[in-house]
């Protein structure tokens, strides 16, 4: 079986997604479309970055399997168990004792792997070669647009408020709205209406700002360990869909990684394949340091008058440094003062991450999503979106 050549950059070709059109023309799917063997090689190899892997070895996965099956469970995950082998981890976990089952997955995960180097997948040593990266982008990015259908998330609301734009409707004054934005001659009358001799804090009117139509926004994304397999594959599909959303209405959308150190980055841009390229490579490290990717965001950002906005996907709090949680906040309080607004999206996240996270979105002017099923990670990204 030969592979054709898989270009990611053929994918911002089709960056329309037809509402109720069920016609996929102008969208990359010919690449794969009705190559099963092509889709089950791509989630294979998605599944393995989302494990933390940097390589596909087939002979180290069944010696572990063999050993010792809950192991190499945690090791690999269900989904690239069940991709690797054919199997549903049930069946695998209940006949893997038998000699002649191991002789039948031995040969078949050997023969798989001989497929993948000679398509070009894997390197010599089984390191996933860049044609292998980008089968599984194309895939993964295939995987969400069905997602989208499948849910009906449409389409962009247009009336939008915005940290710039003209002025429009006034509203009462919040903490960390801009004292540029304060509405003047409409504070005083509301001091003067209430008899006060000078205005006070809660007199103050604010301008709320249409939206110019131009946003700026960065999907910040947790890649410390503990955000391995499932956790890390929903993330990216729900970066996908943001990518291909926002894009697609002219806006642009960056990338942070993030785990004890900044792993990778996307300056925002409106080049859709630039962004799948880089998200599809995310593979699940070490701690959390927030402060820096917030820091990295705030650097990132243009100095245009366009709406700026930070969204951080995480599972846990900060980690890194002598006080992260100040840090963080200290991180936060700047970014607002310069229009960034941020919102965070926890994924399971306990007690004391909720408070940090309500305290980053009261200061930023963001919102706050405690997610628990991750199904409804990328219609949560969405609607925050949607929301600016």
């Amino acid at each position: 079986m030969t592979l054709p050549n898989v270009n990611v950059k053929e994918i911002a070709k089709g960056s329309e997604l037809p509402a109720s059109d069920s016609s996929d023309e102008g969208f990359p799917h010919s690449v794969i479309e009705g190559k099963k063997d092509q889709v089950q090689r791509g989630l294979l190899l998605d599944a393995t970055i989302n494990q933390g892997l940097f390589a596909f070895n087939p002979d180290m996965m069944f010696e572990q399997l063999v050993k010792d099956y809950s192991a190499a469970e945690s090791m690999y995950g269900e989904t690239m168990l069940r991709l690797a082998s054919g199997y549903d981890p049930s069946a695998l976990k209940k006949n893997i004792k038998f000699p002649e089952f191991q002789r039948d997955l031995k040969k078949k995960m050997s023969s798989m792997l001989q497929d993948m180097k000679d398509e070009g997948l894997l390197e010599d040593d089984n390191e996933i070669t860049d044609k292998g990266m980008d089968l599984a982008a194309v895939t993964l990015y295939m995987q969400e647009l069905d997602d989208l259908r499948a849910k009906g998330l449409g389409e962009k609301k247009t009336k939008k408020t915005m940290v710039y734009g003209e002025k429009g409707n006034i509203r009462n004054y919040r903490k960390h709205d801009r004292f540029q934005d304060i509405a003047l001659k409409s504070s005083i009358k509301n001091a003067l209406r209430r008899g006060h001799s000078q205005i006070e804090p809660n007199d103050l009117k604010v301008f709320e700002r249409d939206s110019k139509g131009k946003i700026n926004i960065i999907y910040a994304l947790d890649a410390s360990g503990s955000m391995k397999g499932n956790k890390i594959s929903l993330c990216k599909k729900a970066g996908i869909a943001l990518a291909f959303k926002a894009i697609d209405e002219m806006d642009k959308v960056g990338l942070i990684v993030f785990g004890s150190k900044i792993e990778e980055q996307v300056h925002p841009t409106s080049d859709f394949s630039v962004f799948l390229k880089a998200i599809t490579k995310i593979r699940p490290k070490k701690q959390t340091n927030i402060a820096l990717t917030i820091e990295r965001a705030i650097e990132m950002f243009p100095r245009d008058d366009v709406t700026k906005h930070l969204v951080l996907i995480t599972d846990s709090v900060p980690t890194v440094g002598d006080d992260p949680t100040k840090n963080t906040l200290n991180l936060v309080e700047r970014a607002a003062s310069l229009g960034i607004t941020i919102s965070v999206i926890g994924i399971y996240i306990e007690k004391e991450g909720i408070e940090l996270a309500k305290k980053i979105v009261e200061i930023s002017n963001g919102r706050l999503y405690v997610v628990k099923a991750l199904d409804n990670l990328d219609r949560i990204v969405l609607e925050d979106y949607y929301s600016l």
